[in-house]
Parts: structure tokens; sequence; C-alpha cells
């Protein structure tokens, strides 16, 4: 697997400058545009090393004048912030039907994006999938491909130890490959792997804050059913990646059935293809599911009956997850619960089976929530990369960009 390289910088195997280049950057990416007064006052270093510094990141391109500051006395002082196009990530949602690849700047804009149905072959074939629309993202949009230093790739399944991916039926063969060395080998740079619902919990606590909550589940339900739990305000993934595996909970379809082992008892009864079987073995019709919801909304008493019935299971699972965790916010995503119609149907249901009040809302960021947490994660490990040296235990917060950045693109 390829490393990220170091920053220019010369650190000269100095911890102090390490640390203090870490201090000096956390400076900036929190409170730019900042001038070096203001760094030297926050920070509590000296005005000469924060010079020092400032003077070598600026020589480097890692961070960049955006003028002076207004309304003081006396002579005007220079302020900075990151260089956005100094560095670049690349983050991917792979799903089931369509994989989502954004290539976004050093403070988390997106700058360029594109989805694509997944290639039915699964496996190695995924992975070649994924490098070359980067590749062609890249040269679509003008972008040097040296400038993306790492990937961060959600998968619809739990990333083991030996580097398979367990627990994915959606995308087959991934459970056969190394994926993140395969795809790593491909696009010549660090391939970071993480469960996609886990991001997605990630991209909302980050860009959305929900009241600064840090106890936050999100559930998402789509062509499979998974959460992502951010508590304390940290990701909780569990002993062997698997928290949040809520498809497999043993309700729903009959869990004993060998058919619940490989996909799981609640996913065959909530999910997308569960929808789709069940409407059509009530009416003969084929219907997706955006049109299962339009005929219930059109008062088609057969789709109502599906979407009733997924949301009863869903307001079950939401029920047992709030009864362990007790989170302050349960937001429900994916493409099926990202539907208001949904949520509606499965707050009343709720209500009548468990005691608490536990606040339901819809995901914010839509189909581009894992996007986001692919990107903070992407973020925070580009940053200690190129601004401590890769300091052992450095840790830089990179703040969210603009919400609307990820936003506009939810289609």
């Amino acid at each position: 697997m390829t490393e990220l390289k170091e920053s220019r910088v010369s650190f000269s195997g100095n911890v102090s400058r390490q640390l203090s280049m870490s201090t000096i950057v956390q400076a900036i990416t929190s409170y730019a545009p900042i001038s070096r007064a203001s760094i030297a006052k926050m920070t509590g270093l000296s005005k000469q090393t924060v010079s020092e510094i400032m003077a070598q990141l600026e020589e480097d391109g890692l961070v960049q004048t955006v003028g002076q500051t207004e309304g003081h006395v006396g002579r005007r002082a220079v302020v900075y912030e990151i260089n956005p196009r100094a560095a670049l990530v690349a983050t991917v949602d792979l799903g089931g039907t369509k994989v989502r690849v954004a290539i976004c700047n050093l403070v988390g804009e997106v700058v360029a994006e594109t989805v694509a149905p997944t290639v039915k072959d699964g496996g190695v074939a995924v992975t070649t999938q994924i490098a070359d629309l980067i590749r062609e993202l890249a040269t679509t949009h003008a972008i040097d491909p040296q400038t993306i230093r790492t990937v961060v790739v959600g998968v619809p399944g739990v990333p083991q130890p030996d580097g398979t991916i367990a627990f994915a039926p959606n995308v087959p063969g991934v459970d056969k490959i190394h994926f993140a060395d395969t795809l790593s080998d491909s696009v010549g740079v660090e391939v970071i792997v993480e469960n996609d619902v886990n991001l997605a919990a990630l991209g909302e606590h980050w860009m959305t804050k929900r009241g600064d909550t840090d106890d936050l589940v999100y559930v998402s339900i789509g062509t499979g059913i998974g959460a992502g739990l951010v508590i304390g305000g940290n990701l909780v993934r569990g002993a062997s990646g698997a928290a949040g595996e809520v498809g497999y909970l043993p309700f729903g379809a009959d869990p004993f059935d060998p058919e619940s082992l490989r996909v799981g008892a609640l996913e065959r009864v909530s999910a997308t293809q569960a929808l789709i079987v069940h409407y059509q073995e009530q009416t003969g019709k084929a219907l997706g599911v955006p049109e299962i919801f339009d005929a219930a909304l059109a008062g088609d008493a057969a789709a109502q009956a599906c979407l009733e019935r997924a949301a009863k299971n869903i307001a079950l699972a939401i029920g047992a997850i709030a009864a362990v965790v007790d989170p302050s916010c349960i937001v429900i995503g994916g493409s099926i619960g990202a539907r208001s119609e949904l949520v509606a149907l499965i707050e009343p249901i709720l209500r009548k089976c468990f005691p608490g009040a536990i606040p339901i809302e819809n995901t914010i960021l839509g189909n581009h929530a894992a996007l986001a947490g692919a990107t903070s994660i992407a973020l925070s490990r580009l940053h200690v990369a190129l601004f401590t040296g890769g300091l052992k235990g450095a840790e830089i917060q990179v703040p969210p960009p603009a919400l609307q950045t990820f936003q506009e693109a939810t289609t």
C-alpha cells in the first residue's frame, strides 16, 4: 500500500517542531482568515516560531494570503488560510446498485463528483471501476491526479483485519479480495475502507452538528439496512467492526432460516428487494420502490400495506437500538429511509411500542452523507500527514465546509 508522503516542511526529527506545526495549522483551520500575530496569541507560541513555520508553509504552497485585517488601529496585518487546492482527497460511496465518487479539496469542499451503476462482476472489477472513475473525474475537471493524496471508501459491509469485507451480500466477491490493497495498487495512494453507514453517521454529525449533539444514531434503509452509532462524539465500531449491523436483528423474517444468516431477518422484510417482492406478491405487478411510494400516496392499498410492514419492523429496530444506546437523536437515511413518508409511518408505531421520547429526523445530507463522513476521515488523515510529518498521536480537527457543499448535489 502506498503511504502518504510527508510535507515538504522540514521537521528534522524535531518533535517540538512537529507539535508547533500541528498547533499552528489547527488554529488556521479553525479560525481562518487569521494573522500571524493572532496565531501566536492563540497558541502561546513565540512570534518567531510562528513566522518561521508560516513562511515555510507559504513557500510550499500549503497556506495562502487572503487579504489584510480590517478595523484595527495602526498597520494592518496579512491574514492566511489553508490553500484548498494544495492537496485533494477522493471519497467513494460504494453501493449494491450505484457507486458515487467525489473529489474534495483540503478544506472539504466538493470540487468534482460522478455516479455510475455498480458493475455486476463484483470483486476486483469493483476496485477497477472505482479507480477508473477517480481518474476520469480528475481528467474531466482538469485535476492533476498527483494532488489526490488519499482515498476513503464506504462499503456496504464490515471491513476485516485481513483486508476482506464481511457481511456484504449486495456486492459479490468483495469478501474474496484484499479490497484496500487491491484498490491502492490501482490508484497509487493510500486507501482507507470503512462501513458506509458508519461514514453516513459521521457525515451527519460532522456536517450538521444537529444541536452539537454527540450521541447520534444513523439508520440507513435501502438496498440493505444498517446503523452507524456516534456516541460521545466517537464512532462505535464494536469488537469485530460489526456494531450497527441491525439488518441481522432476529425479527421480521424467520431468524433461524439459513437465508437470514446470509442477508439478515430484518433486512429480508424491510429493504428494497423486500418491498418490491411484497408488492408483487399482492398485486402481480412489478414496481420499483419509488413507484411503490407513488402508488401509496395515490391511495393504492397494496402499496400502503408494503410501506406499513416495513415501517413496523423498522420501528421495532429503532426501539431496540434506543433501549440499548439511548441516543439523543436518530437520523434515518438511505434510498428508502430518506423518504419523509416512511418517517411519518414509523413515528406513531414507535410510540406504541417504546416508552421513551426519541427524536427521529430525516437525513439532511441525503445520499451524500457517506461521502461527507469519508471526507472528514480523509481530511483528518491528510492534515496530519502534510502538517506534522505523520507525528504519532497527532490530531488536527478539520471544521466542516458549508453545508450546501454536499446538499446541493443530493440527487
